[in-house]
């Protein structure tokens, strides 16, 4: 499964977003290693190395085609291709930063542990998830994989829902920390054009299912897909579509600072 990075950088403003919103809530001054996990195209990698200038910072993802773009747009930094699961850096961070990346991956009673390793005294982990796995959007998704036309093909694609209630990141994080701060938003995201929803899961959460299919397979579930979705989203009478987005936030600190 390879990534689009121009597809997925059409809603580069309401991506960004939560980025920034996460990191005005990182409370560092001045951390001289920082690592943004699951960096994609580098933009948030390019907005940690401007808001600390002097500061290291690596950008570390799985995908080639997304860092072959974080290279060529930011070639001054350090970019490095990696399972962020098993991420294991020579120098421990000051800062790990992930913004939409951890919802990949499972079994974060294991992974988050391990990640706190990997910081220095005093060091914090910063994270944003996507959490609208329930939302129409998703749900739909989910059912017309699991439909008797499609099941064989993309019915093991379907997983339970990733990220876990904010009071079970609490109870797993808070005796392996020092501070706390876990909240969620709920983003009303304004999207423009007929199949704006669509677009927006093309970026995400429909490639692996498109990534399955033949192509002209993958023509038939997206069409029968966009239908139900502009039932679920449907279009306003000024062209723009209201698509509620929520998302978790977690910035922990270790002891020591």
């Amino acid at each position: 499964m390879t990534w689009n990075p121009e597809q997925y950088n059409l809603f580069s403003d309401h991506r960004l977003r939560p980025a920034f919103d996460l990191l005005s809530q990182v409370p560092l001054n001045a951390p001289t290693f920082i690592y943004d996990l699951g960096c994609g195209t580098g933009h948030i990698t390019s907005l940690l190395s401007q808001h600390w200038n002097e500061a290291i910072v690596t950008g570390v993802d799985n995908s080639a085609e997304m860092l072959a773009k974080a290279r060529a747009d930011h070639p001054s930094l350090e970019w490095k291709q990696q399972d962020i699961g098993s991420f294991s850096p020579t120098s421990k961070a000051n800062l790990i930063f992930s913004n939409a990346a951890l919802q990949w991956l499972d079994n974060h009673e294991i992974l988050f542990p391990k990640l706190l390793t990997q910081l220095r005294p005093g060091g914090v982990l910063a994270v944003q998830m996507p959490n609208n796995f329930n939302a129409p959007s998703h749900e739909n998704l989910y059912d017309l994989a699991r439909s008797p036309e499609w099941y064989d093909r993309l019915g093991s694609l379907v997983r339970p829902a990733p990220v876990h209630k904010i009071d079970w990141y609490f109870e797993l994080l808070s005796p392996l920390v020092e501070k706390i701060n876990i909240w969620e938003t709920t983003y009303f995201q304004v999207l423009k054009g007929k199949d704006a929803v669509l677009e927006w899961t093309r970026g995400t959460a429909l490639r692996p299912f498109l990534a399955a299919l033949k192509p002209e397979e993958a023509a038939i579930f997206e069409s029968q897909y966009a239908e139900r979705l502009l039932q679920a989203y449907p279009m306003r009478q000024d062209g723009a579509t209201i698509y509620p987005f929520s998302r978790l936030f977690i910035v922990v600190q270790v002891a020591g600072g």
